[in-house]
């Protein structure tokens, strides 16, 4: 694991680096290709709608990025009830053209999964396919987990089944499946908190603000 990684809250400039990063990680997945079938146009509408979400995290949630950008988080704080991104059925639309229904479908079915206690929604943990290996995912989800056990919240994260060992390591239990139509297995986990303040890893550098 690399310990030199140091991560930061995300700036407003960070949004379409961001939303570029998490477009290009989830790109090669079969979530992807479910949700913009065409490869031709599929890395613009994930960059696109992905852009909406990281811009509504900046009022209702949190993003965090590893210095050099090439990893992220971006979440949600769930504690109440949230509303929809500004003008999102329009801007999904002008986004996602003809694959908007998937992404409607995709949405419907995690919010339907989803807890009704307060709780923070890990929606996406980002690498650049180029930086993994290097320990990244890793770091981040100890901030993460770090930042709640202090707060004494439970996360929740849907992933898919290739991702799930990264986050049982970081103490998420697998929760039902959900089964996307003819699509790919996703994986939703729950992370309770754990009330010992300190748990913060002693080999790794502790994260600047």
């Amino acid at each position: 694991m690399n310990a030199d990684v140091r991560i930061r809250a995300a700036r407003w400039a960070d949004k379409e680096p961001v939303a570029s990063l998490i477009a290009a990680a989830l790109h090669p997945t079969p979530l992807a290709a479910w949700l913009v079938p065409d490869p031709a146009v599929r890395r613009r509408v994930l960059t696109d709608v992905a852009a909406i979400w990281v811009e509504h995290a900046m009022f209702y949630g949190d993003s965090h990025v590893t210095d050099d950008l090439c990893a992220a988080t971006v979440g949600f704080h769930r504690y109440r009830p949230i509303p929809p991104p500004a003008n999102y059925r329009h801007r999904l639309t002008d986004a996602a053209g003809p694959h908007t229904d998937r992404f409607d479908q995709l949405d419907n079915l995690l919010s339907a999964s989803r807890p009704s206690e307060p709780h923070h929604h890990l929606a996406f943990l980002a690498v650049h396919p180029d930086a993994r290996g290097a320990g990244r995912g890793s770091v981040l989800l100890a901030h993460h987990r770090n930042r709640l056990d202090r707060i004494d919240l439970p996360s929740w994260t849907d992933t898919t089944t290739d991702a799930h060992t990264l986050y049982t390591r970081h103490g998420f239990s697998p929760r039902p499946p959900i089964t996307l139509p003819d699509g790919p297995v996703l994986r939703p986990m729950r992370r309770n908190p754990d009330r010992r303040l300190d748990t913060w890893p002693r080999n790794l550098a502790r994260p600047t603000a």
